[in-house]
């Protein structure tokens, strides 16, 4: 027990331990009862969990219940429920990375007004001159909005900024194409009767709208993209700007670095005779192709080796011998670089290195194959430096930006709870394409409960051993302090965003739908979220041509009050997910018909 300070430890005929947890047991009884009896249709039927974006389709009994609560009490939230109905080692709640839909626009809405907040501080107080200076960036919408709106509105507080930020307004049109994620995507609302809408950043929040959100990370990155240190985003404007050299030097590295782990974990353990085979039946049908992947990959082959290919790939081939030879000697690693040979055959340069590696190399390890691409990579992408083709660059130079953006991005996200390293450099991420944790976005929740406060998530208030012997130990948690995460400011408007959402909004059902003893309706905010897992497959075109359900999810992150807080998620793991249609609407009926078993610890004053 290092951590406690205990460096011996004594062996006893009887050692006694106590813990005292912060779980509500009969609060957690009384709700792994309910959640349970869940599994059964009639119970489900009952309970008002099956219909329209419900359980309309699908078994009852296979969907996992997740719930978990939360009480702020003085400087620490402690954990009252944490319960589910699965028999099994697998915590939904927090040991999983599952795509949670979007509930990823609170996060992204969260780090939109810290932005705001952040130009409101730079801007603010400054005079009519200065702000008339130098123009930001032409992609720079946000700070254009603050200087114009600052300008328009001298003396106006943080808070008057805030709420005029939460009134812009963002096409939710579907028919615009965005190049994000390295490659050019379309996004659709989940209700088609937004599409010709122009909603508010509040109104689209409160009805889920994705295109505003798309927009609106697009927002968000261009600013974060002008503000990476050591960035130079104007680079695209400049064809002579040195640092463009840099960018693509960075870009072939990256890129070149994934086609190589992509090949190696193709081709890694695949025999010789095999793995060429694969690159033929990828490559064009003609004697030259055959004859560059041949070359390319089997550097002492000879001409007998080709007509052996020809006759089994191209049978009715007309080609003479002495023509064969020729096609053999032109197809020489020495006359042509690897770009062209890539060019010539229709395959990926570095997946002919690869193989060719691994064939040289049959024990190599991804870490050296990495090693060792080096001067494949450069081959592979030296016409990228052709200052003729400037869009071409652009295009890659643009893609580091948005990484970069996205790496600013994760900083904030992680500081405010966000549990992995990475996310997805996509504007997708703001509707949920990086996945997340229930409660982690619990714990953003109780950060905006508790006024941009984080405090620490506790489940253990005392552990006892060895009671009544000479070796008595008691380990108590000490009294933790809290760190403002959040100015007051943003936290207090996003209060409001979550009390809209359950208003107006996706989790209206659940609006008013608790009243206690002395009469008061306890007032619930939160944010709704779907996520319908597929692994999909593409076609030359772009065209889906396999879809596989891998999981569905529903959660609904909520706050009770000022005290309480916590998440509800519905969760159906594999294939079988497929068969069910349920939204977010699902945990939103599952914690109203919660809130009974729940409402006596709601009830009871603070800490008891």
């Amino acid at each position: 027990l290092p951590m406690f300070g205990i460096d011996r430890v004594y062996e006893l005929d009887r050692l006694d331990a106590a813990v005292r947890t912060t779980l509500d047991a009969r609060t957690q009884n009384a709700v792994t009862a309910t959640l349970w009896a869940l599994r059964d249709p009639k119970q489900a039927r009952a309970a008002g969990l099956v219909g329209d974006r419900l359980l309309d389709a699908g078994d009852p009994s296979e969907v996992i219940y997740s719930f978990t609560l939360y009480e702020r009490v003085g400087n620490a939230n402690l954990l009252r429920v944490q319960t589910d109905n699965f028999d099994g080692p697998l915590n939904v709640n927090e040991g999983v990375r599952l795509e949670l839909g979007s509930t990823a626009k609170l996060r992204t809405v969260v780090t939109y007004l810290e932005i705001v907040a952040a130009l409101h501080e730079q801007l603010a107080g400054r005079s009519p001159a200065e702000l008339r200076g130098p123009a930001p960036a032409r992609d720079d919408r946000l700070t254009r909005w603050a200087v114009e709106w600052i300008a328009a509105h001298p003396g106006a507080g943080l808070e008057a900024t805030l709420e005029a930020a939460l009134d812009r307004r963002y096409s939710a049109s579907p028919g615009e194409t965005f190049f994000t994620g390295g490659g050019v995507h379309r996004f659709s609302n989940f209700d088609p009767a937004d599409d010709g809408s122009t909603p508010t950043v509040r109104e689209a929040l409160e009805r889920s709208i994705n295109l505003p959100f798309i927009r609106l990370m697009r927002d968000v990155v261009a600013y974060c993209r002008e503000r990476v240190p050591g960035s130079s985003a104007r680079v695209l404007e400049d064809a002579s700007d040195p640092a463009r050299t840099v960018y693509l030097l960075r870009y072939a590295d990256r890129d070149g670095r994934t086609f190589v782990r992509r090949f190696y974990r193709k081709y890694a353990g695949v025999s010789p005779d095999a793995a060429l085979a694969t690159l033929l039946g990828a490559a064009r049908r003609t004697p030259r192709s055959i004859a560059v992947v041949l070359r390319s990959v089997r550097p002492d082959s000879n001409p007998d080796d080709l007509a052996r290919l020809l006759a089994e790939h191209l049978p009715g081939s007309s080609l003479t011998e002495a023509a064969a030879r020729r096609t053999f000697a032109d197809a020489d690693p020495a006359k042509l670089g690897l770009q062209d040979r890539g060019w010539l055959a229709r395959v990926h340069p570095l997946e002919l290195w690869t193989v060719a590696y691994l064939r040289a190399h049959p024990g190599a390890t991804l870490d050296d194959a990495l090693a060792r691409s080096e001067d494949a990579r450069r081959a592979t992408y030296a016409w990228l430096f052709t200052t003729r083709l400037k869009s071409a660059q652009d295009i890659r130079i643009r893609t580091l930006l948005e990484v970069e953006a996205f790496l600013e991005i994760r900083r904030s996200w992680r500081r405010l709870g966000y549990p992995f390293d990475d996310l997805v450099p996509s504007y997708a991420t703001a509707i949920g394409s990086s996945g997340d944790r229930p409660a982690s976005l619990a714990e953003l929740v109780g950060i905006v409960q508790s006024g941009g406060v984080r405090l620490p998530m506790v489940r253990v208030e005392r552990m006892e051993f060895a009671t009544d012997t000479p070796y008595e130990t008691v380990l108590a948690r000490a009294e933790p302090s809290g760190e403002r995460v959040l100015a007051p400011e943003v936290a207090h408007a996003v209060r409001g965003l979550l009390r809209g959402v359950v208003e107006r909004g996706t989790a209206r059902r659940v609006a008013g739908a608790l009243t206690l003893s002395s009469g008061r309706v306890v007032e619930i905010g939160g944010k709704t979220g779907t996520g319908d897992n597929r692994a999909e497959r593409f076609g030359a075109h772009g065209q889906v041509v396999e879809s596989r359900a891998v999981n569905r999810t529903a959660t609904f992150v909520f706050c009770l009050d000022d005290r309480f807080f916590g998440t509800v998620t519905a969760y159906v793991p594999g294939e079988r997910s497929g068969r069910y249609r349920f939204t977010s609407a699902l945990p939103v009926t599952l914690l109203r018909d919660l809130l009974p078993a729940i409402r006596p610890i709601l009830e009871r004053p603070e800490g008891n």
